[in-house]
């Protein structure tokens, strides 16, 4: 009986990278909310959509939810991100 042995380390060195910009400022801007769509998180989202609208100045949120709740947003999701100022990637069981 033959075996294979799989190496799973990653075959090149990952880049370093920090955290994104922080914005001075949430007013007027635009956030984006990316949900996994599980249950509970609709909640959360109304709420901090509210504060965000009433307590920070934001102009506009935007909601989007992924097709699949354990996979990276599509890249058509991740395209309309460019064009927000603040992200919000939101998990819900």
């Amino acid at each position: 009986m033959d075996f294979e042995v799989l190496d799973p380390s990653h075959e090149t060195e990952a880049v370093p990278t920090g955290p994104a910009p922080r914005p001075a400022s949430l007013a007027g801007a635009t956030v984006g909310f990316i949900s996994n769509g599980k249950q509970g998180v609709k909640e959360f989202l109304d709420a901090l959509e509210r504060e965000l609208l009433e307590r920070h100045g934001v102009a506009e949120v935007v909601r989007t939810v992924k097709s699949n709740v354990s996979a990276p947003a599509e890249p058509a999701i991740m395209d309309r991100a460019r064009s927000w100022q603040a992200l919000v990637a939101a998990v819900g069981d």
